[in-house]
């Protein structure tokens, strides 16, 4: 079974009424944690990464290895997504690694990083979705923008979903998964308080998702920031300033709303470099960084078997048929 499309995924979580944890990675063993995660749920799993944010000198050797170490887990159902590609090159990069899912962010421009036009975010989008859908790959858009950045180098404005334009987008486009920005942002560094009302819009999920019964809603920038795990950093090195996320009961209700695909990043980042940073600090001596780097592994397979129940996709990898999404023979090489 392994490999599926997003689509499958969200089609079977739409149907038995809960959402689908997507785990950003950096790092093979982060995949590998993910995945340790998901057979220790029995869950499906969507394992997701961006372009150039890895430990890899380049994307092809650690796409490469993505695909290498889903094979090693075939009785749970796995999509290989590729999370804010800039542009159309970085998307065919993708499915031509094997990629079973990309989302193509066209909110903003890829050479100024300026937020693009709702026009040109339809025709960057539709192009992608007219390539991938070709090759039996979805295709997750976005509307509206997430705040910060990807990698939490600087803060980004946000710009909510307008619910009638997504309609249009839609349309337009053929997306099979939206993303709408509802206040959320990326980063470790989100909210300077408990999220309320006025700040984190779950409304805009339930107009979207009754105007779009049949499109697959994402929430982006969902990590809740855990205060444990941040103590736990800073206890041993760390600096990290006192920050809010999206709370877990939000995450779950959100699922009732309509999202079926939520983002999840930064906890887990979290939940490794605490157990990481707690095992350098008690062995000052070595100077291997196997130790650490397992114990990173444990910390972040537990975090995300934790989300993976409270998003409710624990209990059923079973549910799903063989997939008929295959992967191309042979992956691009270096060089």
């Amino acid at each position: 079974m392994a490999l599926i499309t997003l689509k499958q995924a969200l089609d079977h979580a739409k149907a038995g009424g809960y959402g689908l944890g997507a785990f950003n990675v950096t790092d093979i063993t982060q995949v590998e944690a993910v995945l340790d995660a998901a057979r220790r749920t029995k869950s499906p799993v969507i394992v997701q990464t961006i372009a150039g944010a890895s430990a890899f000198g380049a994307d092809e050797l650690f796409w490469d290895l993505i695909m290498r170490t889903v094979d090693h887990y075939p009785e749970i159902p796995i999509v290989v997504h590729l999370d804010h590609g800039p542009d159309a090159p970085t998307c065919r990069r993708a499915i031509g690694a094997g990629f079973s899912s990309v989302m193509i962010d066209g909110s903003l421009d890829p050479v100024t990083h300026q937020i693009a036009s709702f026009e040109a975010n339809v025709e960057a989008t539709a192009a992608v979705v007219e390539y991938a859908h070709g090759l039996g790959v979805s295709v997750e858009g976005e509307l509206g923008t997430i705040g910060a950045s990807e990698d939490g180098s600087n803060r980004r404005e946000i710009v909510l979903a307008d619910p009638d334009q997504a309609v249009r987008f839609v349309a337009e486009t053929g997306v099979d998964a939206l993303a709408v920005a509802i206040g959320t942002s990326h980063g470790a560094y989100k909210f300077t308080r408990p999220p309320d009302g006025s700040m984190l819009h779950m409304d805009l999920i339930d107009q979207i998702a009754r105007r779009l019964p049949t499109t697959h809603l994402v929430m982006h920038g969902s990590s809740s920031l855990p205060a444990d795990l941040r103590a736990i950093i800073n206890a041993h090195g760390g600096a990290l300033p006192e920050s809010w996320g999206v709370p877990e009961d939000e995450k779950a209700r959100s699922t009732k709303l309509g999202v079926t695909k939520i983002n999840q990043g930064m906890d887990s980042h979290m939940a490794w470099m605490a157990a990481m940073r707690t095992t350098l600090d008690a062995d000052r001596l070595s100077a291997d960084p196997a130790g650490s780097i397992a114990a990173g592994r444990r910390g972040m397979t537990d975090l995300v078997a934790e989300r993976m129940a409270i998003f409710g996709q624990a209990g059923h990898a079973g549910d799903y048929e063989p997939s008929p999404f295959r992967r191309p023979a042979a992956m691009p090489l270096l060089g």
